[in-house]
Formats: structure tokens, sequence, C-alpha cells
């Protein structure tokens, strides 16, 4: 995959989001819920599959090296917090999502809600397993499977509805405008 200039700013600029919406938060346990999901939606939806993914790469990468772009202090020590599993899914979860808003030239609400939809159920996915594993293995706390779900999933289930919600009301108005601004290839075919 050749990465062009252009590709380079905008997968900064969606790592950069990605870190802000870290610090947009709502602080509950075990992992707060931030706005982080939401930029992640649109790397995938308006990057494509392989530049959101990377732009999700380098912010993992960037705090895991040290830089203050998580929502606690950085470092490879972050690994053995419980919410690192989400940060994992948000590559798969950008790169789920840009694969399925690229597979149309249409663009639609309804398929960018799905795209947002799968997109945090991968999230999830990997999340969910790896704050039970941390929390109950490395960190020692008494927590069952169901608990994990709940702590998890289930508290953060309507706020991330709400962010597909939003993700594919304004995916649905920007990617027009996207494809008619960029000359030669489009964003969202990749």
């Amino acid at each position: 995959m050749k990465i062009t200039t252009r590709d380079m700013i905008l997968v900064s600029f969606f790592t950069a989001l990605t870190a802000v919406g870290a610090f947009l938060k709502i602080p509950i346990s075990p992992a707060p819920i931030t706005m982080q999901f939401l930029f992640t939606a649109f790397a995938g939806i308006l990057l494509g599959s392989k530049l959101g993914a990377l732009s999700q790469i380098i912010y993992v990468v960037l705090g895991l090296l040290g830089l203050p772009v998580f929502t606690k202090p950085s470092g490879l020590s972050y690994v053995f917090e419980p919410s690192f599993g989400y940060l994992i899914g948000f590559i798969f979860g950008a790169y789920v999502i840009g694969k399925i808003s690229e597979t149309n030239s249409k663009t639609s609400f309804i398929r960018l809600f799905l795209a947002s939809v799968v997109g945090i159920s991968v999230i999830y996915l990997i999340g969910v397993p790896y704050l039970y594993i941390i929390l109950k293995y490395a960190m020692g706390t008494s927590i069952t499977f169901g608990g994990a779900l709940k702590s998890g999933l289930l508290i953060f289930l309507s706020g991330d509805i709400t962010k597909c919600i939003v993700t594919a009301i304004i995916g649905v108005k920007v990617v027009p405008r996207v494809k008619h601004l960029v000359s030669g290839r489009n964003l969202v075919e990749r």
C-alpha cells in the first residue's frame, strides 16, 4: 500500500483526534466513557480500512512509548490496564468499519450505522475478555465474566449506540463532500 503525503496527514489527524477523545471522558470504573470510539469510527469511514486501522495503530504505539495519549499514564505497563483491550479493539474496529464502509460507493445512514455497530462489537469482543483477564488474573479482583460484561459492555452500550448514530448522521453528510473535495482518488474507496 502506497501512502501519500495527504494520507500521512489524515492518518496523523485521526491519531490526534483519538488521543483528544481519550480526555473527553466521563470517569466511571473500571474504564471511563470516552469519545475515542467516535473518532475511531470516523477514521474507518473516512480513511478506509487500512488507513483507519493505521491511525489507531499509531495511537496505541505512541501511548505504549510513553506519550500521554491514554486515559491514564502511558507506557508499556499500560498493557496491564483493564481498558487496554479496548485500545487493541480500536485497531480492528476501525479496520472493520472501513471495510464495510468502502464496500459500496453509495453512502447511506443504514450502512454507516451498521458499520459502526459491527465495529463497536469487534471492540467489545476484544475489550471485555481482556478486561476480565486483567481484573481477575493480573489484579486478583474477584469478578465473574458476567460482571465483566456488565462493567465492560452493558454500562457503555447506550452511549456507544448513540455514538454509532452520530457517526452515521455526520458520515452521511461528510463522506459525499469528501468525495467531491478530494481529486484523484477517494478517501472512502480504497
